[in-house]
């Protein structure tokens, strides 16, 4: 249900980050001076740090992403109005989805360069993996990698992170759709655990699936949670790619919190200026939240964050195309409605 299947968006990303590549001077196996390696946090010292800490600099805004992308495009066709509007989306800073549409060689030189670019702004890169196994359970973004090739480019992903400032949200709704497709979870459980204690293990700041607060009672979230490897993490995230409200968010992510010995959790607030509009798929009258933020750090929400891409479409529904595809008509319209 995270509805961010973006093979399409990938390859057209894929070029822009190219040029980013050969800029910072980066190959395979190598990182530049602007990406320079520190040393590794322990995962106990990233539990204690402070959000200001974890996200030193604030949020690293993506100069190659998809909006940024369309609002080249908009401006070359002289459509000043949709591309002034598709700004307000490409100027704030949206989490870096990694996926099964990047190979190995390829992910770790999307990461070497999305890090080179937060270092030289001196601020902190945010990634989202999404490669598990029966992903989605069939659904708009189905897909995924086996076991054995998941865990491979889950440790090329790990070792491209050793020693840098980077937070990494692990697999949107993986732990939640346990209760839509039971059979997954015997596998999926110790997969996201050996996935978090690997990322954690190489210094990044690590938040695991907690759904949102309409889908799972936070006892059993909780115990997925404790499952997975959380103990290992910095904590976990609600609300991705969906459209409650921060305080319903904020009010279930605390009892979840409770539940997991003080866990700390971040909040995707890239569409939920409206809230709820009665469906999870592309809903008319849904606007963008507020903006991107790190938290003062007086409660266990470090950050909100623009986690799903702000159109991108969530598949072939309400007029949409496929999951994960951009879809100008709707960004616009999700910028028309924003929170004001």
């Amino acid at each position: 249900m995270a509805r961010h299947r973006t093979t399409l968006i990938a390859r057209t990303v894929i070029v822009a980050l190219a040029a980013s590549v050969i800029a910072a001077g980066i190959v395979q196996g190598q990182v530049s001076d602007a990406g320079a390696v520190t040393a590794v946090p322990s995962a106990a010292s990233i539990q204690r740090a402070t959000p200001a800490e974890l996200y030193s600099g604030g949020l690293a805004v993506q100069p190659g992403s998809q909006p940024a992308i369309e609002v080249a495009a908009l401006m070359k066709r002289h459509q000043t109005a949709e591309a002034k509007s598709i700004e307000q989306i490409a100027s704030q800073p949206v989490a870096i989805w990694l996926g099964d549409w990047y190979g190995q060689a390829q992910v770790a030189r999307v990461v070497a360069a999305q890090l080179s670019v937060a270092k030289k702004a001196h601020r902190t890169a945010t990634f989202v993996t999404y490669a598990i196994p029966d992903r989605d359970c069939g659904g708009y973004s189905a897909g995924g990698l086996t076991a054995s090739q998941y865990l491979a480019w889950n440790k090329t992903i790990a070792t491209a992170l050793r020693g840098q400032r980077a937070v990494v949200l692990v697999e949107p709704d993986s732990l939640a759709m346990i209760s839509n497709c039971t059979s997954v979870a015997a596998q999926r459980l110790p997969l996201i655990k050996s996935a978090v204690q690997t990322l954690a293990a190489n210094g990044a700041t690590v938040y695991l699936d907690a759904g949102n607060s309409h889908w799972v009672d936070p006892a059993t979230m909780a115990s997925r949670l404790k499952a997975a490897g959380i103990e290992s993490a910095r904590g976990f995230f609600t609300n991705v790619s969906n459209f409650y409200p921060v305080a319903d968010e904020e009010a279930y992510a605390n009892k979840v919190s409770a539940l997991t010995g003080g866990s700390h959790y971040v909040i995707d607030t890239s569409r939920d200026g409206q809230g709820w509009k009665g469906t999870w798929c592309n809903p008319i009258g849904a606007g963008l939240g507020k903006n991107p933020a790190v938290s003062n750090g007086r409660t266990k929400l470090d950050a909100t964050l623009w986690v799903k891409t702000p159109g991108a479409s969530d598949g072939t529904c309400d007029g949409g195309p496929t999951a994960g595809t951009w879809w100008e008509k709707y960004a616009v319209a999700l910028v028309k409605n924003r929170t004001k």
